[in-house]
């Protein structure tokens, strides 16, 4: 019984190895490869101060962005912004922002961010003015891994 168990395995790791042979060589991934383009991630409270729960010196109002549902919070931020910086310049629009804890970068387009990492959650506040748009783009959002 033994010696029949072994032939059985012997026939099927030759038939395996002779499939095996048979097969073409991988083709190249379509995806390119871009190694080092991405940002590394924060660090645990992150680079740049957590806003605070409710008004920040500059005036915006943040609420209490810790415990808040993120889909309604988003839509208040972001309602809060265009309100904030409607009439006003990139110049204005950028000081505002940095007054209030943003890190602003002025390019092609007005980027600005607050993002920190808070009890295993990422958080990231982001305002961006395109050039030729009236309304700023804001937003909100969270990544959290494990329990909150």
């Amino acid at each position: 019984m033994r010696v029949a168990l072994l032939a059985l395995a012997a026939g099927l790791t030759a038939a395996s190895l002779a499939f095996a042979a048979d097969d073409p060589a991988p083709s190249p991934s379509p995806f390119p490869v871009q190694r080092g383009t991405a940002p590394p991630p924060p660090a645990e409270g992150g680079s740049q101060a957590a806003p605070p729960e409710g008004v920040a010196s500059g005036g915006i109002d943040f609420g209490q962005w810790r415990s808040a549902d993120p889909r309604p919070y988003e839509q208040s931020f972001a309602r809060q912004i265009r309100q904030r910086l409607a009439g006003k310049g990139r110049a204005d629009a950028k000081s505002d922002l940095e007054a209030n804890g943003f890190s602003c970068e002025d390019a092609a387009r007005l980027d600005c961010r607050i993002e920190i990492t808070d009890h295993h959650c990422g958080f990231d506040w982001y305002v961006v003015l395109e050039q030729n748009t009236a309304e700023p783009v804001a937003g909100y959002e969270v990544t959290c891994t494990g329990t909150r």
